[in-house]
């Protein structure tokens, strides 16, 4: 699969699923609240997820930057041909595949969830 379909699928997936996870948790929050409770855990671990993937996120970018730089100038000084379209797949889908991990779990485990 190139690069761009693999960057394409993920977005999709997370385009998808993202408003999933929204609705659950909103579902799960409505429930709790009408029965007196909150569950803080869940607050507390929507919060942590964000930041969490944000950090990652950031550090696969830095990454991948990193290794596309030195590839675009390796292949530079070989004379080879540099695709800057495959650089830049490469390093959008490092920025969107810790978001994707997280979303996609959260959708099998809220899917679990009983309330």
């Amino acid at each position: 699969m190139s690069p761009s379909r693999r960057l394409s699928n993920d977005l999709a997936t997370l385009w998808i699923e993202a408003p999933m996870v929204i609705a659950m948790r909103m579902q799960h929050m409505w429930m709790s609240a009408l029965t007196g409770s909150v569950n803080a855990a869940e607050l507390n671990r929507m919060v942590m997820e964000k930041l969490i993937a944000a950090g990652e996120s950031a550090v696969a970018v830095n990454m991948a930057l990193t290794q596309q730089s030195i590839s675009t100038v390796t292949a530079i000084a070989n004379g080879a041909a540099v695709s800057s379209h495959r650089a830049a797949d490469t390093v959008a889908r490092a920025a969107v595949k810790p978001y994707s991990k997280r979303v996609r779990a959260n959708v099998t485990r809220l899917s679990k969830h009983k309330n």
